[in-house]
């Protein structure tokens, strides 16, 4: 699992992918997010980008914790843009049509 800035959620390769974004940045919200996903999922690794309430987390839900690299993190910041990419792509083609 890995967490970053935005919400989506995807399931490929037997590996779930998932960036959350919150005002709040602590352990006890991403307890709540990781504690839902292992109900779900099981226990699997959690790569993260350092934030300092990860490992805490990760230790007291006995998860395995890896910090990614900027390799890895620029590769997730490129997948989080196309994705947005694609969506506004989306919204330009096929827009909302109810006001507010």
């Amino acid at each position: 699992m890995a967490l970053g800035s935005n919400r989506a959620s995807k399931q490929a390769n037997s590996r779930t992918f998932l960036a959350n974004k919150s005002k709040e940045r602590n352990m006890f919200v991403a307890e709540r997010c990781l504690s839902g996903l292992v109900k779900v999922h099981g226990k699997h690794p959690v790569s993260t980008d350092g934030g300092t309430w990860y490992p805490m987390t990760c230790r007291f839900l006995k998860l395995n914790h890896h910090i990614y690299s900027s390799y890895e993190k620029s590769i997730i910041e490129r997948t989080m843009q196309y994705i947005m990419d694609r969506t506004e792509d989306f919204d330009d083609y096929f827009p909302c049509r109810i006001k507010n």
